[in-house]
């Protein structure tokens, strides 16, 4: 638990559930917990174009402009 109290220490919400097994279930809010697994998987799509994971762009403008395009992208399918 050592984890949990220094998240809380910090004043940030601990969003991820605890597992199933464990004896002291810890509350968590659920629909946060939805927005950022929806992010993480959003981000995880992007990563599959390499240019975006490997960061070919040196520019910030033209990384900017490839993370648009690929969002655009991944948005219409």
């Amino acid at each position: 638990m050592a984890l949990i109290e220094s998240i809380t220490q910090r004043g940030a919400v601990p969003v991820i559930p605890p597992r199933a097994n464990r004896r002291d279930s810890r509350t968590y809010d659920v629909h946060l917990y939805k927005e950022r697994h929806l992010v993480e998987c959003f981000i995880n799509k992007m990563k599959q174009y390499r240019r975006i994971s490997s960061r070919f762009d040196k520019l910030a403008v033209r990384y900017m402009g490839f993370l648009s395009f690929v969002a655009t992208i991944i948005w219409l399918r």
